[in-house]
């Protein structure tokens, strides 16, 4: 009951971040799109647009990469899983899965650790004038949001494990 509990939190999160990836990803595209017109048709550009399109980029890009970790879609090497038997296999997905929670753990404490910091903290934007640690703030939110998709995979496979040991395979 417990693991159903996590993965639809799991399933809630992902879906959360779906709709932030896509809303970002919609008004960069049209902020970009308005900085165009407002450029090349009436030589007015939109003194902030780089900068907050940057900012967008930066959250959808890690917030995707959140969602690949959900969908398990990242880019692997299978041919050690492959040789390996299915109890093999769930034992070395939770040794990597583990080495990889350990490592978006300690990616996110150093970016916590980066936007708290005093001088981080006064820093603003050049064009907009907005505190830049906002910004900053999607590096640990999405390690965060990655080592809860990250740690629900770890449980998965262990709960596989478990049932490959009781059915003496």
């Amino acid at each position: 009951m417990f693991i159903h509990t996590i993965e639809s939190a799991d399933r809630w999160l992902a879906s959360a971040e779906r709709v932030l990836v896509i809303a970002l990803t919609a008004a960069l595209t049209c902020i970009m799109m308005v900085q165009v017109i407002l450029r090349y048709f009436f030589n007015a550009p939109l003194f902030w647009a780089e900068e907050i399109s940057v900012q967008m980029l930066v959250f959808a890009t890690l917030f995707g990469l959140s969602l690949l970790v959900h969908h398990r879609q990242l880019v692997t090497i299978d041919f050690l899983p492959q040789a390996l038997s299915p109890r093999g296999r769930h034992w070395l997905a939770v040794l990597h899965g583990l080495l990889f929670l350990a490592l978006l753990g300690f990616v996110a404490k150093l970016g916590v650790a980066w936007i708290t910091r005093p001088e981080v903290q006064i820093e603003l934007g050049a064009t907009t004038q907005l505190p830049r640690w906002y910004n900053y703030s999607a590096l640990p939110l999405a390690m965060a949001a990655m080592s809860f998709h990250q740690l629900v995979g770890v449980l998965r496979h262990i709960r596989d494990l478990i049932k490959h040991e009781g059915a003496g395979t």
